[in-house]
């Protein structure tokens, strides 16, 4: 579904990412986990067209992405969560989620029906659905921004450091989400500084390191093969560089 090649991408004189390579199978989890830096945002990035990069190619079901605005990204069908949340604070949680479906043609009744579902699968949002956004928890509001995402009807979702700044029992209940989406189907690209839970989900991972892919495989591989703990916290050297098995 997604192929990503040999992309570099730099921000002036800075080098982000060096020769990244990476895929993502429909239906699918894929993790890209590393350190802070490591370039795992701006490669989610570049996928949905937010940083052009100046080398490689980016394929979605054989469409090339390389140029293409953020909103062609999304025409096409990828989502992208980002790490703030990206939600307009002074409108209400139902007009946030109907926002979500500005790129849908297939009329006000089939999104009213998803966005009934949505309050099923979210209820805490549908008990605020006439709340301002803004005066959400942090939880509240990553599944406010996730269930906006899931309105556009995406075939690939890309999560960018969901359980960040929650306290422990949120981060349980989102990675109880992310798991529940994979297994109703969705193809997911997660970006998370959870490793130890992000390989607990994943089907395959990609660990970056100082913009270059360390290692790649099933999480069992990746932990058997490098110090996933000092690649993360950016300590010393892996135990390989090697491919850890497909993708």
């Amino acid at each position: 579904m997604l192929s990503v090649a040999q992309v570099e991408a730099r921000y002036g004189a800075i080098v982000a990412l060096r020769d990244v390579s990476l895929t993502v199978e429909e239906g699918e989890l894929v993790a890209l986990v590393g350190s802070n830096g490591a370039g795992k945002s701006t490669t989610l990035a570049v996928v949905a067209g937010l940083h052009r990069p100046t080398g490689g190619t980016v394929n979605f079901e054989g469409t090339s992405l390389v140029g293409r605005a953020p909103e062609d990204v999304a025409r096409l069908g990828i989502s992208l969560v980002p790490e703030n949340r990206g939600i307009f604070p002074t409108l209400t949680v139902a007009e946030n989620l109907r926002l979500g479906a500005y790129l849908r043609r297939d009329g006000a009744a089939a999104v009213r029906q998803d966005l009934d579902g949505l309050f099923e699968r979210f209820p805490v949002l549908g008990q605020r659905r006439d709340q301002q956004a803004g005066t959400l928890s942090g939880g509240e509001q990553q599944q406010l921004a996730i269930a906006r995402a899931l309105v556009g009807k995406p075939r690939l979702l890309m999560l960018d450091e969901p359980s960040l700044g929650l306290a422990p029992t949120l981060v349980d209940r989102v990675f109880e989400l992310v798991g529940e989406l994979h297994r109703s189907g969705v193809t997911i690209l997660l970006v998370e500084q959870n490793v130890r839970r992000t390989l607990e989900v994943a089907d395959r991972a990609y660990l970056l390191r100082t913009g270059r892919m360390e290692a790649s495989g099933r999480p069992s591989d990746l932990r058997a093969l490098v110090d996933i703990e000092s690649v993360y916290l950016g300590g010393g050297p892996t135990t390989s560089t090697a491919d850890a098995g497909p993708g």
